[in-house]
């Protein structure tokens, strides 16, 4: 049975990190930021009936739900935790096979996302967070925040820099990094 073991804030006052007691998924991290992206998808399909939740972002052990700001998290808590309960695990579509695309083979990018699953992939996902590489134009990379980052005031400036002033330093001083 799925059960909540801890519940972290985020930098975005908006979404909450609900820590797991199993694992969702190996590999692969799913967002959402409508019910109609989650149709085929029971378990954030499942969340989306809750009153309020406006996305769902989830990997690994954890559970990123952004709420609306009329919303309180005593709205959404309780029923998560319910739907957790009854929720059968098995019912979340299995991950896809990992192919090695054309895209991936680039050595450029294969060197950028080595670097943000070190340095950056992690620190997000503390925060409940992702980040996904949409793709690769010259040395314009395009990237779009997952789960709490989605739509974190910070992730736009700070984070974004952040992650550009790292790839210059440690991949090539030419590189630029822009939102999806």
């Amino acid at each position: 049975m799925l059960m909540v073991q801890d519940v972290d804030l985020t930098p975005n006052p908006h979404a909450l990190k609900f820590i797991l007691n199993e694992k969702l998924l190996n590999y692969e991290s799913r967002q959402y930021s409508s019910r109609e992206e989650a149709e085929n998808d029971p378990f954030a399909k499942g969340i989306f009936d809750i009153p309020g939740v406006v996305s769902v972002f989830y990997m690994d052990k954890f559970v990123t739900i952004e709420k609306s700001k009329e919303t309180s998290w005593g709205q959404i808590q309780r029923p998560f935790i319910n739907f957790l309960k009854d929720f059968d695990k098995n019912l979340i579509p299995a991950e896809k096979e990992i192919e090695i695309s054309e895209q991936e083979s680039n050595e450029l990018l294969k060197k950028i996302n080595d670097l943000l699953d070190q340095k950056v992939r992690p620190a997000l996902a503390g925060d409940g967070g992702g980040l996904e590489v949409i793709g690769l134009d010259g040395f314009t990379v395009k990237i779009r925040y997952q789960g709490a980052c989605g739509s974190c005031p910070s992730s736009i400036s700070g984070t974004l820099m952040a992650i550009e002033g790292l790839l210059k330093r440690d991949i090539n001083p030419a590189i630029q990094v822009i939102p999806a």
